[in-house]
């Protein structure tokens, strides 16, 4: 029994791969710009957690295996907003508290995003995003939407194979977020 706990699980490497490009994407430069999400702690998780929404609501609309790579994602997900918070100096006692909310608030904003995204209704998207991403400037919510739903509909036309072997998932963040915003 112990020793599954130091077996590798099928779909590692792919999980691993697949952290790094979602994480790789919620930290696009043009997401922090002027008047967009705060590059902030809490503004990098907020970045996160829509984008890896993205990817789990088409991991887990296609067949098997990609529910439980879907859950291995999330799962490593957790891991690596482990290590930041412990790396960023949160104490021992403080970081399962703090986990603790973050898990929360990623489940909430997930349910507020697929919801979002599944009815159609772009004004459901706009207020999810302007509600959880903090973006200082009122247009910013449409813009990041715009992204969002561009994004869903570029994973929508990808299988497994091809999420996993995908070297961009989603589209250029400036395209959509880039350029000035006039107050």
């Amino acid at each position: 029994m112990i020793f599954k706990l130091f077996r590798s699980r099928h779909g590692d490497d792919a999980v691993v791969a697949l952290n790094a490009r979602v994480n790789a994407a919620a930290r696009a430069p043009a997401l922090y710009g002027p008047g967009f999400i705060p590059d902030t702690v809490q503004g990098r998780f907020e970045s996160l957690a829509v984008h890896a929404v993205v990817v789990l609501r088409r991991l887990r609309a296609l067949p098997d295996p990609a529910p439980d790579l879907a859950q291995e994602f999330v799962d490593r997900l957790f891991l690596e907003i482990e290590h930041a918070l412990r790396e960023i100096g949160i104490s021992d006692l403080a970081v399962p508290k703090r986990m603790k909310d973050y898990a929360k608030g990623f489940y909430g904003r997930a349910k507020s995003y697929d919801e979002a995204l599944a009815s159609g209704d772009d004004s459901r998207l706009v207020e999810a995003l302007a509600r959880n991403l903090g973006a200082s400037h009122p247009d910013a919510p449409a813009r990041l939407a715009t992204y969002i739903k561009e994004a869903d509909k570029r994973l929508a036309d990808l299988d497994l194979a091809a999420i996993l072997s995908a070297t961009d998932l989603f589209p250029d963040a400036a395209a959509f977020v880039g350029g000035e915003i006039r107050t």
